[in-house]
Parts: structure tokens; sequence; C-alpha cells
């Protein structure tokens, strides 16, 4: 279909960049009311960075042909990352360059005083990060009065990112009135409440609906032994030869060391990651675009929002945290109608979890091993064949003219071979690499090396080419597959390979042998076996024999004692319920009459003689030790109280001022050097009184 007109400025823009046709999320917001909110969801690379600014033109241009007034910003476009933002405002500045609008850009890693200055100045459209933006507005540099709609970009990623406090306080400061438009690739629950929050009567567009996960991108499984992932990875990038290479790892020293091994290699690679200035990234994203550097790796933060030219192949390196990461990473290519290919590496520690993870996307992937260095060669041969310059007119005379020269010097077929010989100079070679084994039959049987069944049922597992045996070990004697597998191969004469599934139950292990190797172990076991260990055919495991749990305890055999709710231990007290209650003591405060209260304290006058007399409150202070007391009481002394021998009476103490603190002459002498102290310093604490006494 055509693209609907929008704009006069905005079509002019379009037919000179060369869109004829809109993708979907274009054609669907094109063709929605205008000046309504919209909330849309629609996959990466689809177009979404035209859509909302066609969206936008009705607000920001209405019926005037150009933008007059580049004064306050009328537009704000919020995005997750810088190179996405600085992509974005690359996109806006092209489709309303024939408009007038100045486009301002700010974000993290950017000198923010000459954002400031830029800010000033004028512009009709600011395109930001969450932090950066709110900065400028704590700093009164981003006034937001003249605001008429606002655009949330990736709105998923920036929430998953924390931007959640970030975006609540820009939008809080915007306008009531303004119009906001909200693109995420997932509508979660979290983007759910964000749209009811900020948006009115918004209208619902879905262009993932009904559609499968990146319908342009074929995904593929590789299998891969723990140890040999990276020269995996040097495999399929020489395999698939992709003019642009992604490859993801989940950590920055993880990007180093691929992108070091790579360069070493022979590839042009550039490596990005969150530690790295906004300069170095714009210089690798540079190289990219102009085809001096062929791979990428990079993060997951440093890579979102990427849209690179030509990106054909992505690579997990590192497995995806979860199926939202899987969906992004793959969603940098297949963009824009082209064709993708996303490569998983896979070990057979994490093939369970790669399982789950593409089938809770609802993406079908292919399952092989990793290509050899045959594969590859054959590859390099067909592509060498198939190069255009090998058909292409030759319009050089000076080439043509040398060409003869050397045909004159030598045969046809030296030459060739001469420039074959260059051609796969300039290529890195390929890795020797082995399929894993144990991930070929875990996927064909469905059964692990641990004797578990971790993948679905086929028609091999099912028993057609197996045949089935059981042990007399079971759980009652330990039984585990870390060494009951390797018994089984012992004692059969057998390999790994030749073992099918185990299932352990309480007294006995069922466990399936191939027909290929039955006879074999059917000699081997009929020669003889170890002491009270017995091997018989048996029947497939039916649906209702559920093997026994690692953690189930034993079966007891015999008659359990009754268990007593409760048994008096030697040198208890009382079983609970017949101790008694607690009573006041007779010689303590009585109750009240109906026990419910305990009364105040009183002075008891009738207190038996010997025992502890109770407390009386003295009229007046005692001045000396009271008849039959042990020891006088402590009291205040007054003028008129009598002194005790040995001590001095209060009466003769000097009155006036205190005399300024010195350190005593009796005490420790001042060190040398020192002058003593004239007067007490401030905060200095306790006085110095001496060294303490000993106590002998």
């Amino acid at each position: 279909m055509p693209f609907p007109a929008s704009h006069p400025a905005l079509d002019l823009a379009l037919s000179e960049r060369g869109y004829a046709e809109p993708t979907p999320v274009q054609a669907a917001v094109l063709e929605s009311e205008a000046g309504r909110d919209l909330l849309v969801s629609a996959q990466t690379g689809s177009g979404k960075t035209v859509a909302f600014g066609l969206a936008l033109a009705s607000t920001l241009l209405g019926d005037a042909d150009r933008i007059e007034d580049n004064g306050a910003p009328a537009a704000l476009i919020i995005a997750p990352t810088r190179e996405l933002a600085l992509q974005v405002s690359k996109e806006l500045e092209w489709l309303y360059s024939k408009a007038g609008a100045r486009i301002a850009t700010c974000v993290g890693g950017m000198d923010p005083r000459a954002e400031r200055r830029v800010l000033e100045r004028g512009a009709a459209i600011v395109v930001g990060t969450p932090g950066r933006l709110k900065d400028h507005l704590e700093r009164g540099a981003l006034d937001l009065s003249g605001l008429k709609a606002v655009v949330l970009d990736e709105a998923d990623e920036m929430l998953d990112m924390g931007f959640a406090e970030d975006l609540t306080f820009i939008l809080d400061s915007a306008p009531a009135d303004r119009r906001t438009l909200l693109f995420s690739a997932t509508l979660a629950r979290d983007i759910v409440q964000l749209a009811r929050t900020y948006q009115r009567d918004a209208i619902r567009i879905d262009t993932v609906a009904g559609a499968g996960s990146h319908a342009d991108i074929e995904y593929k499984a590789i299998r891969i032994a723990p140890n040999e992932v990276e020269l995996g990875v040097v495999n399929v990038l020489r395999y698939f030869e992709a003019p642009g290479a992604l490859v993801f790892a989940n950590t920055r020293e993880r990007v180093k060391h691929l992108t070091a091994s790579l360069r070493e290699r022979g590839f042009a690679v550039v490596g990005l990651s969150g530690e790295l200035t906004q300069a170095a990234r714009s210089e690798a994203l540079q190289a990219l675009r102009d085809g001096h550097a062929r791979v990428c790796v990079a993060t997951d933060v440093a890579a979102r929002g990427l849209d690179l030219p030509d990106l054909g192949l992505v690579i997990h390196a590192e497995i995806p945290v979860n199926k939202a990461t899987l969906l992004h990473r793959s969603g940098r290519t297949g963009r824009a109608g082209k064709k993708g290919v996303s490569v998983m590496m896979v070990s057979y520690t994490r093939r369970r979890k790669v399982e789950l993870m593409l089938q809770s996307a609802g993406i079908t992937a292919q399952w092989e091993g990793p290509p050899s260095a045959e594969m590859i060669r054959e590859q390099d041969r067909v592509r060498l064949l198939a190069d255009p310059i090998l058909t292409a007119p030759v319009d050089d005379e000076e080439a043509l003219e040398l060409g003869k020269l050397l045909l004159e010097k030598t045969s046809p077929e030296q030459i060739a071979a001469s420039l074959i010989r260059l051609y796969r100079q300039k290529l890195p070679s390929p890795e020797d690499v082995y399929d894993d084994d144990r991930m070929k039959r875990a996927q064909a049987t469905g059964v692990n090396d641990r004797g578990q069944r971790d993948g679905p049922l086929t028609d091999f597992a099912r028993g057609g080419d197996m045949a089935w045996f059981r042990i007399n070990i079971g759980r009652d004697k330990n039984a585990d597959p870390k060494w009951l597998l390797p018994t089984l191969c012992r004692l059969g004469h057998v390999t790994k390979g030749d073992i099918g599934s185990i299932k352990i139950f309480d007294r006995e292990t069922k466990f399936e042998i191939t027909k290929a190797a039955e006879a074999k172990f059917r000699a081997a076991i009929a020669s003889g076996l170890e002491d009270g260990v017995t091997v018989n055919d048996a029947v497939a495991p039916g649906p209702k024999e559920k093997p026994a749990s690692r953690w189930d305890k034993k079966p007891f055999d015999g008659d359990r004692p009754e268990k007593k709710p409760w048994a008096k231990k030697e040198g208890g007290g009382a079983p609970r319920g017949d101790k008694p209650a607690w009573k006041p003591r007779e010689d303590r405060a009585p109750r009240s009459e109906d026990g419910s209260e305990k009364k105040p304290w009183v002075k008891r006058d009738d207190a038996p003689a010997g025992e502890k007399k109770p407390w009386v409150k003295r009229d007046a202070p005692a001045h000396a030790a009271a008849e039959g007391d042990a020891k006088p009481k402590w009291v205040k002394r007054t003028k008129d109280a009598p002194v005790p021998e040995g001590k001095t009476a209060w009466v003769d103490k000097p009155k006036g001022p205190k005399k300024p603190w010195a350190p005593r002459t009796d005490s420790a002498p001042a060190a040398v050097g020192d002058k003593p102290w004239t007067g007490k310093p401030k905060g200095t604490g306790k006085t110095f009184k001496g060294k303490k006494k000993s106590n002998g």
C-alpha cells in the first residue's frame, strides 16, 4: 500500500528518503484519530521512531507549513539509553528537516553545559534519557510549561532499568493536558499501570498480537561443550559471514575477553559496554556503520535500542537471563523486513533452561551441532564462486592490460589459485570443535546423564529401539545416577551412549539399553555379576509407576510404636495441663477478695518478728546510727550535724571564685620539654591525677 499522507513537509522528507510503503505500526498510527493518546505495542525494528514522528505532526504543526517558534519545547521524547536517544534524534532531524524544527538532545555522558546552552537557544523537540532530563528539570534548564506531547520510547526497557522514579518526576512536571504516546515491545503489568496513570482515553494499537515472535528471524540452538563456547562463536561467525554481527555477553569482563580473542583471530571487531565513555561508544558504532568493523561484542545495557545497518546475525555467547532479554537481543536483527539469524550457544548444563525459555517465548529453534571446519570451507567455496565481482563487467582499461600481461607470463590456473589464496588469507581460520555427544543423546532420548527425563518423549525414548532391564538396586541402597550409570557401563561392558532412560524406584532401578548393544550387554551380565547384584529383563515403566524421590525416607519395616503426645522426661516436671495454677505466696501482698486484682502494696504492721522490717518513711534524717542498726544510714550533714571521727565539717569551706586548675606538685611531673598547664583546657575530659596506686 502507498504511504498515507500525513503533512506536506513530512511527506516530502519521506519521499526523499525512499519510503514507499509504511510498516504495520506506521500505517496503524497514521490511521488513528489525530490528537489522541496512543498505547502502542510493536516489535523492535518495526519503524516506531518514524511512526511517533508522524503522530506528532498534527500536534506540532497543525495547519502550519513550518514550525516558526522554536522557543520552549513542544514535544519531549524519552528513551532508555544514550544510543537510542541519539538514534531517535537523527531520525527526527531528517523527518522534520523540511518543517524547520530544531531538535535538542540531552543524554548522559555529554557535556551538560553545552546541552543547557542549546536549551536556552530553544528547541521544538527535546530527546533525552530519563536521568539527564530530570537533572535539567531540577536545575531549571528545561522548561516544560509549553509542552504539548510526551513520547515514551521502549517504555518496558526504561522500567526494567529502574527509571520508574525519574519517569514519574518528568511526567508529573509536564502539563496535564498534554498528549502521551507510549511505545513498548510488551505490555506488562507495570506498563499498563503507567498508561492508566498518565494517559487519557488512549487508542490501543497492537501490531504483535497474532504474529510470531520476530517472524523474519531464524532461531538456531548450537550444542557446544562448556569449554569451547569461544571456539563455537568463531566458527558461527565464519560460517554465516554476515555483513554485520552482534555477539552478546553478560558481563563487561566477558565483553573485553571476547573482543580481544576475536581481534587476535583476525576479525574486525569492536566492544560495547557500560564502562565506555560516550565518545568511545559513538566511535565504535560509527565503525560498524561505516563497515570498518563487522562484529560488535556488547552487553545487554550497551546494546539496547541499537539499530545497526545490515545486521544479519546475533550470537548469544552467554544465555539470556529471561525471555524478554532473549527477544530484545534477537530483535536487533531481522528489522524492517530483512531476514536475520539468532544463534544461541548452549552447553549441556543449560539445555533445559534454554528449552523452557524458547517454549515460553513461543519460539521454535533448530538444534544442531557447531559448524565444523569442513562445513566452513565448503561455504567459502560457495561464496567465492557466487561473488558478483567475478561476473561484473570490467571498465578499468589498466586492469585489463595488467590481466593480459599476467596471462602471458603464467597460466590461468596459476592466476586463479593465487587469487583464491589471497581471498583465503583475509578470512580468519576456523576452529576444530566437536559436537557434544551428551547433548545430542539427551535431545534424542530426552534423558540427561543423571537419568532424569527432562525433555519431551520421542518414539526413540518410548522404547521402539531400546530394551528395558532392571537391577536390584534402588533408593533403599542409596542408588544415585552419579555412580549407578558408571556401574551399569562396567557390568554390561557398554558406554554411556548405549544407556537410555534410567528410572530409580524404592528397591530396584529400570534402565534402557540400545538394541545395537543389547547382545553385548546380555553376554556380559551372563558371564557373572558382583555378589548380591542381579540384572533381569523388564518392561517399560507404566504411567502410574513413579520413581522414588531422592529425598524420600526409607520404608519402615515392622510395627512403629505409637507416639505419645507427651511423656515425662527423667527429672522433668509435671505434664502439661496438670501443672497447678500460680497462686500468690501467703507472705506477700494478698489479692482482692474476688482474686481478680492485686491490691497495692501497703505497710504491714503485723510483720512477724525476725523477718525483714517493713520500709517506713522517716520524718527527719538520722544524724547518727540508730539503735540496733549495724551501720549508720547516710544522710546529708547540716551545720548542726555531729561530725564523725576523721571527717572535716563543711562549715569552714571557703567561698568565692574557684582557683584555676593546675597540676598537682605531688603528682606525676610534666614530660621533658612540655609546658605545665596553667589552666584547664577545654574538651580535655577528666583532670590528670597522677598514676593509679597499686593495691599492694
